[in-house]
């Protein structure tokens, strides 16, 4: 690729698109990042240029995941887009269609923009929540990028089932409009890894709740894990290789229980172990943290129910090499205690 070439990155103040900003920037390439709001183009352009010395080859558009408006302007003039945005909260929304309809209608504006400017390339962030949810039964296998959620299970949280929409929408998109663009996905895990500001957002949620013991013991709880420095290289690997056309990468490095991380902050981070729980709690003193408000009830269906997931696609095709889990755990407390967000 030309080092000119133009990136558009969208949701460029999230934790996944900010660190793809970085690692574009860092390779020579300009950038495009959307805000919903351009009042935090200066901040978020001074907390990457503390990353990168290329933060002047940075310009943002504003745009919305729930408007028409300012989408084909945000993607003229740049052939490959990393569609990052989308809503991911901590909580679930009153209504399921507060997370589907900005999940599948912005993937489908982004889509019909890249269409009408003539874009080469989109990669597309999903989830491991549109591969590994929903299921009756679990495989005897690890789950892989040939899995899809099932969306129509009474047992998928709304934050699954909108990226499992998405997802759909988009190579739906793809089979019905054919457009002239080629299309691959990232499918991330629980995304952990160095935050770049003290508004870190949700990624590091079960870091920082582990760091200051806000449980009085570790539920039987656990996620495949990817640190986000990682995710953002898969996603440049699938945007410059042609191997990564109408593919699917599942984004993981490895599964944790919330007791293996607790192990690994003690370990590291001997300053805080009186607040890193020792003990297990059972599944139903959880239940009842979720009805006080100290423990998300999104969460509540993950109990003790462990999925594996292979990241074998992303490895072989395009030789991704992640770091281990437990070198994102780390990273996200250091960086959290660096950024004040946690103290001892």
């Amino acid at each position: 690729m030309s080092e000119a070439t133009k990136v558009l990155v969208t949701g460029a103040s999230g934790f996944i698109g900010s660190h793809c900003i970085v690692q574009l920037l860092e390779k020579g390439y300009r950038v495009r990042g959307t805000l919903r709001n351009m009042d935090r183009a200066d901040s978020i352009r001074a907390i990457i240029a503390q990353h990168t010395k290329n933060a002047d080859a940075l310009e943002f558009a504003e745009v919305d995941l729930t408007k028409d408006e300012g989408w084909k302007e945000a993607a003229t003039g740049c052939p490959l887009i990393l569609h990052v945005a989308s809503p991911f909260p901590l909580e679930n929304p009153k209504h399921e269609d507060d997370l589907i309809i900005p999940a599948r209608e912005g993937t489908l504006r982004l889509l019909r923009a890249a269409r009408d400017t003539s874009a080469r390339k989109v990669v597309l962030t999903s989830s491991v929540a549109a591969i590994a949810y929903g299921h009756k039964e679990k495989p005897n296998r690890p789950f892989d990028h040939t899995d899809w959620s099932n969306p129509d299970s009474n047992n998928i949280e709304p934050y699954a089932k909108s990226k499992t929409l998405a997802e759909r929408a988009a190579w739906d998109f793809m089979e019905n409009e054919k457009p002239e663009f080629d299309l691959a996905v990232v499918n991330p895990g629980a995304v952990l890894g160095p935050v770049l500001e003290s508004d870190y957002g949700t990624s590091a949620e079960i870091v920082l709740r582990i760091l200051q013991g806000s449980l009085p013991g570790m539920p039987r709880l656990g996620f495949e894990i990817v640190d986000v420095r990682d995710v953002a290289s898969l996603h440049i690997l699938a945007m410059e290789s042609a191997k990564s056309i109408n593919q699917r990468f599942p984004c993981v490095a490895g599964y944790r229980w919330f007791e293996d991380m607790g192990d690994v902050l003690r370990k590291e981070f001997p300053e805080f172990n009186k607040k890193i729980p020792k003990g297990k709690l059972p599944n139903w003193v959880m239940h009842i943290a979720a009805l006080f408000g100290q423990f998300p009830r999104s969460a509540l269906s993950e109990l003790g129910n462990r999925r594996d997931v292979s990241n074998r696609n992303a490895m072989e095709l395009l030789g991704w090499e992640p770091r281990s889990p437990d070198e994102a755990v780390i990273a996200t407390a250091r960086s959290l205690i660096d950024h004040g967000v946690v103290k001892p």
